[in-house]
């Protein structure tokens, strides 16, 4: 079973704002870095989607997959195991249910652990992370968040 490790970040600024996420992907000597902006989103959504970026971006199924996180949201729900109360409750009065139903679909894939790890505490992956989320943050022509806007609207 191929063994990888995904660092993430994510960033809003004005949670809802101009957001971001940043991926660093490991697996033996291979490394990747992705990331991309958008015009108005949460903290929570770029955090979520960090994790989700991350793990589509793997090429091959049935992966070990150790995932780091700054995100008490994400890291709590996946591993306190709130993410299946939520799944059984059709996430009534939960937000970012496209995502955590997009994580599930390709979490389902890997062998899945989060770490939580604290942000801005010197970490260098996270920071890596941290500095490629913001940055894009601030870039030109950012996307639509769809999945953020549809749910203002609901």
């Amino acid at each position: 079973m191929p063994e990888v490790t995904i660092y993430t970040d994510g960033a809003a600024r004005g949670n809802p704002g101009r957001g971001g996420y940043g991926v660093v992907l490991e697996s033996g000597t291979h490394k990747k870095e992705l990331a991309e902006g958008f015009r108005l989103t949460t903290n929570n959504r770029m955090e979520l989607l960090a994790v989700i970026i991350g793990l589509e971006a793997l090429k091959i199924d049935n992966c070990k997959v150790t995932v780091y996180s700054d995100s008490r949201y994400v890291v709590d729900a996946i591993e306190k195991r709130w993410l299946e109360s939520w799944v059984k409750i059709r996430f009534k009065n939960k937000k970012n249910e496209d995502l955590w139903l997009r994580y599930l679909k390709v979490a389902k894939k890997h062998s899945v652990r989060l770490v939580w790890v604290k942000g801005h505490n010197g970490n260098p992956m996270n920071e890596r992370c941290d500095c490629l989320a913001t940055t894009i943050s601030d870039a030109d022509n950012l996307r639509e968040d769809s999945g953020y806007l549809l749910g203002r609207t609901q």
